[in-house]
C-alpha cells in the first residue's frame, strides 16, 4: 500500500480498504494523509507481503503494486503473488504492477544523464536485477513476456495487460500542461497504445489486471 495514495483514493470512492506495507513510516504517512482527507481505512497493517498466512480470504480486489518489482528472487515474487491470491475471493480482481527492464534506459534518456557504463545500463535487459547500490533502490526489472507468463502460471484470467507511459513518456510533463480537451486526446492515444504488442518495450511500467 505504500503511503496510501491508491488506498485513500479508493476509500474516497466508497470502497472499504485495508492497507499493508513493510515500512512503518509509510503506515504513519497513510494515517496522516487519510486523516487530512477526513476518511479512515479499514486497517493500517505493518506487515510483509511474504508473510500473509494470518490474514483471511475476504477481499474482492487486491492491489499488488510494489512487491513484484522490489523482490529480486523469483521464489519470493511467486510467494508474494500466491499469498495475495489466497486472500482474494473467488472471481476477485488482482491488480499488479511491474517495472520494465527498459525503464532504466528511458530514465537516463529523460535527463540525458551521464552514462558511466553502457554494458551496465544494458545489463538490465539480461537479468533485470538492481541491487540498489546505484541509482534506484533494490529492484527487479522485467520484460513484458516474463510478467505475463508469471501471472498466467497462477491460472488467472487476464483482463488487461498494459504498458504504462510507453512512447509518450518522454513528453509527460508537456502533456500534463495541456488544456483539458487536448490532454484527453493524448490520454486516449496513450491508452490505446498501452496494449500494442509492438510497443511493450517502450513502457516504463506494466500494469496487469486479472480475475481469480
Amino acid at each position: 500500500g505504500g503511503p496510501g495514495r491508491y488506498s485513500i483514493y479508493l476509500a474516497e470512492k466508497g470502497h472499504r480498504v485495508s492497507l499493508l506495507d513493510l515500512s512503518k513510516r509509510n503506515i504513519e504517512v497513510a494515517k496522516e494523509k487519510s486523516a487530512e482527507k477526513g476518511i479512515s481505512l479499514e486497517a493500517y497493517v505493518h506487515g510483509n507481503a511474504l508473510e500473509l498466512d494470518e490474514y483471511e480470504q475476504k477481499y474482492d480486489a487486491i492491489l499488488l503494486m510494489g512487491p513484484l518489482y522490489h523482490l529480486i528472487k523469483e521464489s519470493d515474487r511467486k510467494a508474494a503473488l500466491s499469498g495475495a491470491l489466497r486472500l482474494l475471493k473467488p472471481n476477485g480482481i488482482i491488480v499488479a504492477s511491474f517495472i520494465s527492464n527498459y525503464a532504466p534506459i528511458q530514465d537516463y534518456l529523460k535527463g540525458v544523464h551521464t552514462i558511466e557504463s553502457v554494458d551496465e545500463l544494458l545489463g538490465y535487459l539480461k537479468d533485470g536485477v538492481s541491487q540498489g547500490d546505484k541509482g534506484f533502490t533494490t529492484a527487479y526489472f522485467t520484460c513484458h513476456k516474463e510478467a505475463k507468463d508469471l501471472m498466467s502460471s497462477f491460472g488467472l484470467t487476464e483482463i488487461i495487460f498494459a504498458n504504462v507511459e510507453n512512447i509518450l513518456g518522454s513528453k509527460e510533463k508537456e502533456i500534463n500542461m495541456l488544456e483539458e480537451q487536448e490532454y484527453q486526446k493524448w490520454l486516449e492515444i496513450g491508452y490505446q497504445l498501452s496494449q500494442d504488442e509492438n510497443l511493450m518495450g517502450t513502457g516504463e511500467h506494466f500494469l496487469y489486471i486479472g480475475r481469480k
